[in-house]
């Protein structure tokens, strides 16, 4: 794997290059994770694709210059164009796990007629949470949340209200638990949440441009999924013509290594 960074606007973008195919595949990883999260993929596909393998901003080697502000599509259109003309990359394909498919949208919308396929795993994005809004919209909640940081007893109080009101599922307490068990974590997560707030997509838009560009779009998604319900992305799919919907055996944190055959 070779190291590289994008420079863009104080941001760095960092990324691996490997393998030696003729197409390339842009990848980005889920929440609390980084490029490592793909090395079985990258050497899985490593003779068909040149892959780029991201790290997202808040993790890994990336770094977000801008403290809260949200990264704007305008913003991100721009780094991947230095990207593009850097690299001299004409089309590319796009996968993306969890978080990660946020960033596949957001590029896919940006550069539709460079796009040639679409692999979304699990993907955010499709549907946003009420509890992701409430934490990042409203300015009285998003104070909440930050304050969670330095003192995780009030993320434990709310959990347990929800938990008890019938309103989270276990396994995504657990999930969430394991994400906000450090204060590393937690500051990861309030930064991820707000700054990347603006990442949100017409759907009917997207299925439009996907239709129009006539690019193929593979979802793969878990059946026992807790964070991201397979019945949730309807809201994508019922508006694309063409596509191909994988439910494998599994749950959300092992959907990667599962998802490798519909990948190639």
């Amino acid at each position: 794997m070779a190291d590289k960074v994008i420079r863009f606007n104080k941001s760095l973008l960092h990324f691996k290059v490997v393998g030696t195919g003729n197409r390339n595949l842009f990848i980005f990883h889920g929440f609390g994770q980084d490029h490592q999260a793909f090395q079985t993929v990258s050497d899985s596909l490593s003779s068909a694709y040149t892959l780029y393998v991201f790290d997202l901003y808040f993790h890994g080697e990336s770094k977000w210059g801008h403290d809260e502000l949200p990264l704007e599509k305008d913003h991100w259109k721009s780094t991947v164009e230095v990207l593009l003309k850097e690299y001299h990359i004409e089309r590319f394909s796009l996968a993306g796990y969890s978080l990660g498919g946020k960033f596949v949208l957001a590029t896919a919308e940006a550069f539709p007629n460079k796009t040639e396929a679409i692999f979304l795993l699990a993907p955010d994005g499709i549907k946003t949470s009420f509890w992701y809004s409430l934490a990042t919209y409203p300015i009285l909640f998003r104070k909440l949340f930050k304050s969670m940081i330095s003192h995780p007893a009030r993320f434990t109080m709310i959990v347990n209200i929800l938990k008890n009101a019938g309103l989270l599922d276990k396994g995504l307490v657990r999930f969430a638990e394991l994400q906000m068990n450090t204060p590393e974590k937690r500051k990861r997560v309030y930064y991820s949440w707000v700054v990347f707030r603006r990442l949100e997509f017409d759907l009917k838009t997207i299925a439009n441009m996907i239709n129009h560009n006539s690019i193929p779009l593979t979802l793969v998604i878990g059946k026992y999924d807790k964070v991201i319900k397979p019945e949730n992305m309807q809201r994508l799919l019922r508006h694309l013509k063409n596509y191909r919907l994988e439910i494998v055996e599994t749950g959300h944190n092992s959907l990667i290594r599962e998802s490798i055959p519909f990948l190639k």
